[in-house]
């Protein structure tokens, strides 16, 4: 079997330093995967640094940056965009979603939502990734919820939240060329916050649901913005430390 290591993603952990701590600690624990902190070496690492909680950065600190995995090792990622970047900067590496992998461990203790309605939100920058919206959609399942679609899902969905509504960082668009450059033709344009809020409002009313499941954090930030009550899946799996 080949080696499997995860990526912790330097913007999501940001955004969520205690689910993630709580996600390394479950993909360290549960499979021993090595873990690297970024999908690209030496990307802005004082700056992700300085940004973490105080309590937190010397942890993140500890985490080793990036390393350069034999060909035919598999990145697990949380993140879209560390998936994109090696899909096309790093062919050589396969990669599976942290959901893929959650699916593989029969030990995993699944929170229960008897049977409540959720939708779940696709995301533009994984639209094609069909392995990953079925794993999302059986782990909805285990945790007893009633799985509700948008019509635009799947590889039909725009939506990535208001990131695509704003300048994207210029290292994306040259690490992967693919999605970020030839597939964006429109997006990433400048919008002021208020514009931003009124499209996260009209996707939003569209969603007949008390919640949302997303699994991309740009995703949940534009949901929330919306005024929906939006859940990263990560956050609806590992609620409680005995949720591994």
């Amino acid at each position: 079997m080949s080696q499997k290591f995860f990526v912790a993603s330097c913007v999501f952990t940001e955004g969520e330093p205690d689910l993630s701590r709580r996600v390394q600690a479950y993909v360290r624990e549960r499979f021993n995967l090595p873990i690297i902190r970024c999908c690209v070496d030496k990307y802005k690492v004082a700056d992700f640094e300085a940004r973490m909680p105080a309590e937190y950065r010397d942890e993140w600190r500890a985490i080793k940056h990036f390393e350069n995995f034999p060909a035919g090792s598999t990145m697990v990622s949380i993140c879209h965009n560390c998936s994109a970047i090696f899909e096309e900067r790093h062919p050589e590496i396969l990669r599976e979603s942290i959901w893929e992998l959650i699916l593989s461990d029969a030990n995993f203790v699944y929170p229960n939502h008897h049977g409540e309605a959720i939708t779940v939100q696709d995301c533009w920058r994984s639209k094609e990734n069909v392995a990953e919206q079925t794993a999302v959609r059986e782990i909805l399942r285990r945790m007893n919820f009633e799985v509700v679609e948008l019509p635009e899902n799947h590889a039909r969905t725009k939506f990535c939240g208001y990131s695509l509504y704003q300048p994207q960082p210029p290292r994306n668009p040259a690490l992967a060329p693919k999605r970020f450059l030839h597939g964006a033709q429109g997006l990433f344009q400048p919008h002021t916050i208020e514009q931003k809020r009124e499209l996260m409002q009209t996707h939003c009313a569209q969603i007949r649901t008390d919640k949302v499941a997303a699994y991309c954090h740009y995703c949940v930030r534009g949901l929330k913005l919306g005024g929906a009550k939006a859940f990263h899946l990560a956050e609806l799996l590992f609620e409680e430390d005995e949720h591994h």
